[in-house]
């Protein structure tokens, strides 16, 4: 059982997820520094205000605070751009270019195909009137 718990941890895609998590969490602390320093300023300045949490309405005595929702979903909102702007969008045009210079081999070998095959028959029908 403890072989394949040993197994289990070693593989790579375990170490490569802790990698990640970590990665994630250090990445969240950027985020969070970013909407907190950049981000809530220039709503306080648009907005007038900096922070949301105090929003709140009532409704037959009942209190809704919605300001923190506002809040995460601000903070929600600026993680998935920042991912999207600084990872996904990069590494898409990454790929992008990977697949258009496989293509750019692919005609590239398939031309070399067609003209090594253009040889051997020049070289056959050529060989074929010398032996005559």
């Amino acid at each position: 059982m403890l072989k394949g718990f040993k197994q289990f941890i070693l593989r790579g895609n375990v170490i490569d997820l802790a990698v990640a998590v970590v990665i994630g969490l250090a990445f969240n602390a950027v985020i969070h520094a970013l909407v907190t320093d950049i981000v809530t300023p220039l709503i306080a300045a648009i907005f007038g205000k900096p922070n949301f949490a105090n929003l709140t309405f009532t409704i037959h005595h009942s209190r809704f605070l919605y300001g923190d929702l506002i809040n995460y979903i601000i903070g929600f909102l600026s993680v998935a751009a920042a991912i999207y702007f600084l990872v996904v969008a990069p590494m898409n045009a990454l790929k992008q270019r990977r697949q258009s210079g496989q293509d750019v081999e692919a005609e590239i070998s398939e031309e070399i195909q067609l003209l090594t095959e253009i040889r051997d028959l020049l070289a056959r029908s050529s060989g074929s009137t010398t032996a005559s």
